[in-house]
C-alpha cells in the first residue's frame, strides 16, 4: 500500500466512523474507546488470518507425535495471540443487525482475554450496548462494516498507523482534554529524531505515557533504522499512566504496534513501580504541566526527585504554615525535569515536552537548574511553534538530556534551536512538522554531533527525490521539483560547509561561561563570559541566544526615514477619521432614541 493510498483509507474510515457518532448514546470523549476496540478487534483478526496455514502446517506436522502441540500454544508462538472462533471478524459481521451485535462483540472481546492472559482487562467490552440505540440497532453493524474496508493484507505497520490516526483525531475532536493523553504524532517523532534511540537490550520510560505514542515512535524510528527483529524485541518500554481508561489505549497501542513492554497504572508523583533511579537507558514524555497539588512530604525524601533538588515555597512572614492543610510543591515542572535527569544511568539520554515558563522559572527551581546546567546534563534545548498541541496555544520547550555529556568536550555548553517559525500549518488552529522538516530540524543536531555523513546522505537523498519529481501537480499532496529544491537549498544556506555552524535566529551553541580565578588576596572568585548562559541568569530561553533574523529591505538611512515619517502621518490621519466616525454613530444613536 502506497502512501497515498494508506492516507486515503485512513481519512475514509475517520469520515465514516466519525459520520456515526451523532447516533451513539455515549458522551463524545468516550467514543473512541468502542473504535479503537475494533480496530483491534480487526487487526488480530486479519493477522490471525495471515498466520492460519502455518499454525495448522505445523499442528498437523506434529499431530500424534511426542512433539504434538495444541493450536493455541502454536498461534501464540507464531502471531503473539490466540483467536478464538467467536471472534472471527466476519462471525461479527455476518450477525444480525440487532442488538445481539453488542453481545457477540462483548463475548469476542472478553473470549480474547481469558485465552491471552497479557491481554486481560485491556479491550473494552460494555460500552458497545450504548452502539445499539432503540432507535437506530443497525448503528453499531454499520461501524463494524466500516473496518472490515481494511484490507485482509494489511501489515502490522498499517494496523500501528490507523490506531495512531484515530488517536490523533479523537484529541483534536476533544480539544484541551484530548492533550492529555495523546501528544502529537509529529513531535514525538522530532523528540525521537534528536533523542536517536538504539535498538538492543536498552529500556524506554516514559512516566506520563498516556496513550503510548512515545514508545511507537521510538520503535518505528528503529524498524527504519533497519534494527533487526531481534533487536526490536529486545528493547523494552516501561509506562506509567493514572487514568485507567488511558491505560487500556495504551496497552492496545502497543500490541498493536508489536511493541514490547509494560504499562502500570499509577501516580508517578508517589509511585515508583519500575525503581526508576539510574535504571533507564532513554526517558521521554509530555507529562502534565504547572501541576500544584503535590504534597511536599511524599516526595522530600524520594531519590527520584530530590537527586536534584524538590522546588519549594518560601516559608510565609512569621514562619507559620497553616497546619490545617499539608505544604505542596508551588510547580511540579521541576519535578519532572528532575526525575527525568535522575531516571538516567551512565549513558541515558531523555526529551521531554516542558511549558516555556521552566526555562526561566525563578526561586528554587533556578537552583535545580542551575545545578543540572553546571552538571553538563542539558544537552539541547528547542522552543516549539505555537498551536502544536491540542491542550495548549503557546509554544513549548523540548528538553533533551544526555547523562554522557559531561564526559565530553561538549560538557560547557548546550545547544539551542528556536524551531518557531518552522511548522505546517493543519488548519486555521493546528499545525505539525512536515516528514522534511522533521529531518532538517533534526540534521542540526547531527551536524552538531560531528556526523557529516548524515548531513550529506540527507542532500542525496533530496537530490534523487528531486530527479524523480515532476515539475507541477495537480494533486495538493505531490511534491514537485521545486519542493524538493527549496529542501536542498535550506540546508545549503545554512550550512554550507557540511558542518555545524550558529544560524542566527536558529541555533547557537552556547557556552555555560563560568570559570573561577584566584585574586590577590588567594580568594576564589566567579567569572562569568559576556552572552553566555551564566550571564543569562542560567535562563534556558532558546531566543536569548539564537537571535533574530533582521531583514534587508533594501533602503537607505533617509529612505527609510522619509518612509517612517510617511506612514506616521498617514497614521494620525486615520485616527482624526476614526475619532470624527465615533462622534458620527454617538449622535445618530443618541437621534434615534430621542426621535422615539
Amino acid at each position: 500500500m502506497t502512501d497515498k493510498e494508506l492516507k486515503k483509507l485512513k481519512d475514509d474510515l475517520w469520515h465514516a466512523a466519525d459520520m456515526l457518532r451523532a447516533g451513539a448514546h455515549i458522551a463524545a470523549n468516550k467514543y473512541g474507546q468502542p473504535i479503537l476496540g475494533l480496530i483491534f478487534l480487526r487487526y488480530a483478526d486479519i493477522l490471525f488470518k495471515q498466520h492460519h496455514d502455518e499454525i495448522m502446517a505445523e499442528y498437523e506436522k506434529y499431530k500424534g507425535t511426542r512433539m504434538e502441540k495444541d493450536i493455541k500454544s502454536i498461534a501464540v508462538e507464531k502471531c503473539g495471540f490466540f483467536l478464538p472462533e467467536c471472534a472471527y471478524y466476519d462471525f461479527i459481521n455476518n450477525a444480525p443487525d440487532n442488538a445481539g451485535k453488542a453481545k457477540l462483540v462483548k463475548s469476542a472481546m472478553q473470549a480474547i482475554e481469558d485465552e491471552n492472559p497479557k491481554m486481560a482487562g485491556v479491550l473494552p467490552k460494555e460500552v458497545y450496548a450504548q452502539l445499539v440505540p432503540d432507535e437506530e440497532p443497525e448503528l453499531l453493524s454499520n461501524i463494524i462494516r466500516i473496518f472490515k474496508d481494511i484490507p485482509e493484507n494489511s501489515t502490522i505497520d498499517i494496523f500501528g498507523e490507523i490506531y495512531e490516526y484515530f488517536l490523533g483525531n479523537f484529541a483534536l475532536s476533544e480539544g484541551k482534554d484530548g492533550g492529555t493523553f495523546y501528544t502529537p504524532a509529529t513531535v514525538v517523532r522530532y523528540m525521537v529524531e534528536v533523542l536517536n534511540p538504539e535498538p538492543g537490550d536498552k529500556k524506554i520510560l516514559d512516566p506520563a505515557c498516556g496513550s503510548g505514542g512515545m514508545f511507537v515512535q521510538a520503535a518505528r524510528y528503529m524498524h527504519r533504522h533497519n534494527a533487526t527483529e531481534a533487536d526490536q524485541m529486545k528493547f523494552r518500554c516501561y509506562g506509567i499512566e493514572k487514568e485507567p481508561d488511558t491505560v487500556k489505549l495504551a496497552k492496545m497501542n502497543l500490541l498493536l504496534n508489536n511493541v514490547r513492554g509494560e504499562i502500570t497504572e499509577a501516580n508517578t508523583f508517589y509511585s515508583d513501580p519500575y525503581n526508576t533511579v539510574g535504571n533507564f537507558d532513554y526517558v521521554m514524555a509530555n507529562p502534565p504541566f504547572n501541576v500544584d497539588e503535590v504534597v511536599y512530604s511524599r516526595v522530600i525524601e524520594d531519590e527520584r526527585y530530590s537527586t536534584y533538588g524538590v522546588p519549594r515555597n518560601k516559608t510565609k512572614k512569621g514562619g507559620k504554615k497553616d497546619s490545617d492543610k499539608k505544604e505542596t510543591v508551588p510547580n511540579a515542572n521541576y519535578l519532572w525535569i528532575g526525575l527525568f535527569a535522575s531516571a538516567l544511568n551512565k549513558n541515558g539520554k531523555a526529551a521531554l515536552v516542558m511549558a516555556n515558563s521552566a526555562s526561566d522559572a525563578g526561586k528554587s527551581e533556578y537552583e535545580i537548574r542551575r545545578k543540572l546546567i553546571e552538571e553538563g546534563v542539558i544537552s539541547q534545548m528547542v522552543t516549539l511553534p505555537s498551536n502544536m498541541f491540542t491542550s495548549v496555544t503557546l509554544p513549548a520547550t523540548l528538553w533533551f538530556f544526555d547523562k554522557h555529556k559531561p564526559q565530553t568536550d561538549k560538557k560547557d555548553e548546550i545547544l539551542f534551536i528556536d524551531a518557531r517559525n518552522i511548522f505546517t500549518q493543519v488548519d486555521r488552529a493546528h499545525r505539525k512538522f512536515s516528514d522534511e522538516q522533521i529531518k532538517n530540524l533534526g540534521i542540526i543536531t547531527r551536524l552538531y554531533e560531528g556526523d557529516t555523513e548524515a548531513f550529506n546522505a540527507l542532500i542525496k537523498e533530496y537530490k534523487t527525490a528531486l530527479a524523480e519529481a515532476p515539475e507541477t501537480a495537480e494533486d495538493k499532496d505531490t511534491k514537485t521539483k521545486a519542493y524538493w529544491q527549496e529542501q536542498i537549498d535550506w540546508l545549503i544556506e545554512r550550512f554550507p560547509e557540511g558542518k555545524y555552524q550558529d544560524v542566527t535566529g536558529l541555533c547557537k551553541a552556547a557556552k555555560v561561561g563560568i570559570s573561577y580565578e584566584i585574586d590577590k588576596k588567594g580568594k576564589q572568585i566567579e567569572v562569568i563570559e559576556e552572552d553566555s548562559i551564566a550571564d543569562q541568569d542560567y535562563s534556558l530561553n532558546a531566543g536569548r541566544y539564537v537571535g533574530v533574523v533582521i531583514e534587508d529591505d533594501g533602503m537607505t538611512e533617509e529612505e527609510f526615514k522619509a518612509t517612517m515619517l510617511n506612514l506616521n502621518e498617514e497614521f494620525k490621519l486615520l485616527n482624526k477619521e476614526a475619532q470624527n466616525l465615533e462622534l458620527e454613530i454617538t449622535k445618530n444613536i443618541r437621534d434615534l432614541f430621542e426621535n422615539e
